[in-house]
């Protein structure tokens, strides 16, 4: 695919992606009820349509009905005579494994695409398996396909050395069904929407400090309480655009219907300090804060980022076509995640900055990248989402080719047409 430079644009945007998070968790969540769920604005993004294709070979009722997305959970957890397929969802495969490994006489089998399976899994696997989970894998039980047989598990007290939601939620999940209570903590707060949405649910998540990185897992003793959300747009969906307005002169974007939770919104506020014109309007506070965001054309400087990387890690790729544009050298440390995602975005990054005669240098948690004049290239996207959509959005400076961008629809289908909308020229 290949694009061609843009000159300005100023843009309304209200049919970004909805919020894959969000839209994973609701589905599993949903198992846990009693009630038939609602949700409004469901992703139907590949990676998202596998969950509701994994639920009802679960045994949920799935439905859709006037663009909304109704499910039923059954009585109990079927174990299902064919392999979960959790296509190239991360997020997928380990809420998965927390969530099953605590159903008792289930037996499944999860997998994926060749990306998905070469991506670790140890780091749920191993917590849950001090705890009695029978797990079972490639490379002790580090790789897809994994097995497992669900067991009563015993309650825990585990503190995680990464921030990261997944193995939070995944931990959250077991504990939700195990013996006796649960206590969980991590070195810093990751996204927090599994806590925020089950304890509206009605589970017991109980704070134990004030950052919110340390708490208390009650068992249920019966089913949660169903919801009827709207699932709000995906600001890691969003950012692209709010680059794409810094980066070109005489240009402005407004992003409708936007989470605002603060653990997602980190970089949007990492632009904010390289000197882009940033404005919040909240319009909604039910599950979560909603609302939009207004993004002007900006000189942008150059910054060392090091902290709340968990809260911006998704956003990373896009960052770096930020700091390409920048002026002077930005840094990014302590990311060493970004080399585990769908591809090593680490090297990914690095790899076409250079491509684009942009210098920049690769370090073990991060890389360094020197703002300047870019240059059209052939992309490699490796299979990643983020890594192709992110230089679609710095060809809009200077035209770029893509090698696969297929894979954009896991995550986000309809961002070519926005590209269009806002008057990009794309071609094969």
């Amino acid at each position: 695919m290949k694009i061609y430079a843009l000159n300005s644009f100023n843009a309304t945007l209200e049919n970004i992606a909805s919020d894959k998070s969000i839209s994973h968790r609701l589905a599993i969540f949903s198992l846990l009820t009693k009630d038939t769920c609602k949700i409004k604005n469901y992703l139907k993004a590949q990676d998202t349509l596998h969950t509701l294709k994994v639920i009802a070979l679960l045994g949920a009722e799935v439905k859709e009905e006037s663009g909304c997305i109704y499910i039923t959970a059954p009585n109990k957890i079927h174990s299902p005579n064919q392999i979960l397929d959790c296509g190239n969802s991360g997020t997928l495969m380990r809420l998965l494994i927390g969530f099953l490994s605590s159903i008792e006489d289930g037996f499944f089998v999860l997998s994926g695409d060749c990306y998905l399976n070469a991506r670790p899994m140890k780091r749920i696997s191993q917590p849950l398996q001090s705890i009695n989970a029978k797990i079972y894998g490639r490379n002790d039980a580090n790789l897809a396909p994994i097995c497992i047989e669900g067991a009563k598990l015993e309650g825990f007290n585990y503190k995680s050395n990464i921030a990261s939601a997944q193995v939070k939620t995944a931990m959250i999940l077991a504990a939700l069904n195990a013996k006796s209570e649960s206590f969980f903590e991590e070195i810093e707060l990751s996204r927090n929407h599994s806590e925020i949405i089950l304890t509206k649910m009605g589970a017991k998540i109980e704070k134990l400090n004030n950052l919110a990185t340390k708490f208390k897992i009650s068992p249920v003793k019966e089913k949660l309480k169903a919801f009827d959300i709207c699932v709000p747009n995906d600001p890691s969906s969003a950012f692209y655009f709010a680059v794409a307005a810094c980066i070109l002169p005489n240009s402005k974007v407004v992003l409708k219907n936007v989470l605002l939770n603060k653990t997602r919104i980190e970089a949007f506020k990492i632009l904010e300090k390289m000197g882009a014109k940033i404005s919040y309007i909240q319009t909604n506070n039910d599950y979560e804060s909603i609302g939009e965001i207004c993004v002007e054309s900006s000189t942008l400087q150059a910054i060392s980022v090091s902290e709340n990387i968990a809260w911006l890690i998704d956003e990373v790729p896009a960052l770096a076509i930020a700091f390409a544009c920048a002026k002077g050298t930005s840094v990014i440390k302590n990311a060493k995640e970004l080399r585990v995602k769908e591809s090593d975005r680490i090297k990914a990054v690095v790899e076409n900055l250079q491509k684009c005669n942009i210098t920049a240098r690769e370090f073990e948690d991060g890389f360094e990248v020197d703002g300047g004049i870019a240059n059209s290239a052939k992309i490699e996207s490796f299979g990643d989402h983020r890594i192709a959509m992110s230089f679609l959005i710095l060809g809009l400076r200077c035209g770029m080719e893509i090698d696969d961008s297929e894979c954009i629809k896991t995550s986000f289908p309809n961002f070519i047409d926005i590209l269009k909308q806002i008057g990009a020229k794309i071609g094969d």
